[in-house]
């Protein structure tokens, strides 16, 4: 038995058309910006995901950091665990990116164990399987107390027999909105728990997938895993989750957990506007100061990258720019000189931050924070 979506209030039908709006108008903003500037915006979003959806498990890599390892840096100071966990979940997050529009599409046991063999395949052992049901119990402990089991996943024997019923109710076309959907898929899978390990990061994953397969908006703008693992939203979550229960009880009212996760798609859509508008507003003010310096224009690329992130590495501007190793080293070196830029760190790990000559006006529009609207209480 799976839990039962639960209709809709009419506060909650309000908020969903919210999103709904501001998801298509953020579609139509997106294919007001160049293509180049998109593709990064896409990039730092899906290693936000990563980042927040990993450190909700207690590994800690910065967007930055993850950002760096998507590019191949291989100098980015991270423990084995943190950088092995990363690269595991970024290939997993970036298959199923790819899903969004595969026409021979569906859903199966199989294509989620080989999901889970994607993310946890690294520490594949006999009595922890990676990409099979597990054999065995599962406990999701209470952080401050590992003794307490705060959830008690199904007996193992049941699993095989939930998870069918899961993957066929995927499957079918039932009327739900896609994002409901997807927020009680989130659910049923995490409260299902079929593997050893890796069990909140799939179901956060499988989320951002029926959110991608929706079509509105492109996979790596659909996804709230940046959201949840803020420290706030985190707490909230593991909340959200405890009140389900400390063991598998789908016949109950989950209401609530729908409002969390249309809360959630709110204000992640704010965030991504919110990204999309300082970008904005910081290329055209870079612009103008390349222009005004008498720079060649790609460099905004660089400058754009240090007001946005904090700093800027050459791999990550050869790239954008589609440059040659060296052409990429001789403009980091033109804006070093001229006290635009600092070089911090050595040879591989080098990196280049704002100077003395950097202008103002990109770094307060890009470093402004910004407020967000909860629906709810709006």
């Amino acid at each position: 038995m799976l839990f039962p979506t639960p209709a809709l209030d009419d506060l909650d039908r309000k908020v969903l058309d919210e999103i709904e709006q501001m998801r298509a108008d953020l579609r139509y903003q997106v294919r007001q910006v160049a293509v180049k500037w998109t593709e990064g915006l896409r990039k730092y979003l899906t290693a936000d995901a990563v980042a927040a959806s990993n450190s909700i498990e207690g590994f800690r890599v910065s967007t930055v950091d993850v950002v760096d390892l998507m590019e191949g840096e291989r100098d980015v100071e991270l423990s084995e665990d943190n950088r092995d966990e990363t690269l595991a979940y970024q290939h997993m997050m970036t298959y199923i990116q790819t899903l969004h529009d595969a026409e021979d599409f569906s859903f199966s046991k199989g294509l989620l164990n080989a999901l889970h063999w994607m993310l946890q395949g690294h520490r594949h052992t006999a009595s922890r399987p990676a990409g099979q049901w597990r054999r065995g119990p599962v406990y999701v402990t209470d952080p401050r107390d590992p003794s307490i089991a705060a959830y008690t996943g199904p007996d193992a024997e049941d699993v095989p027999g939930l998870m069918d019923e899961l993957v066929n109710w995927l499957a079918e076309d039932n009327g739900t909105h896609p994002l409901i959907k997807a927020a009680m898929a989130h659910l049923h899978l995490v409260s299902i728990h079929p593997w050893s390990d890796g069990n909140g990061r799939m179901s956060r994953s499988v989320q951002t997938l029926l959110i991608a397969r929706e079509g509105v908006l492109a996979p790596e703008f659909s996804s709230i895993e940046a959201w949840l693992g803020r420290p706030g939203n985190t707490w909230e979550y593991y909340r959200q989750l405890n009140d389900r229960g400390s063991r598998y009880q789908p016949d109950q009212d989950v209401s609530n957990w729908i409002k969390f996760n249309l809360t959630a798609y709110h204000q992640q859509a704010q965030t991504v506007r919110n990204r999309l508008d300082r970008t904005r507003s910081v290329l055209g003010l870079l612009t103008d100061f390349v222009t005004d310096e008498g720079l060649d224009e790609r460099l905004v690329a660089a400058l754009h990258e240090v007001a946005m992130t904090g700093k800027v590495r050459r791999l990550r501007y050869e790239h954008a720019e589609g440059l040659s190793v060296q052409q990429a080293q001789r403009d980091l070196r033109e804006l070093t000189s001229a006290g635009i830029l600092v070089s911090v760190g050595r040879t591989r790990a080098r990196s280049y931050i704002e100077g003395p000559r950097f202008p103002e006006p990109p770094l307060t529009a890009a470093r402004t924070p910004t407020s967000l609207i909860d629906p709810y209480r709006a």
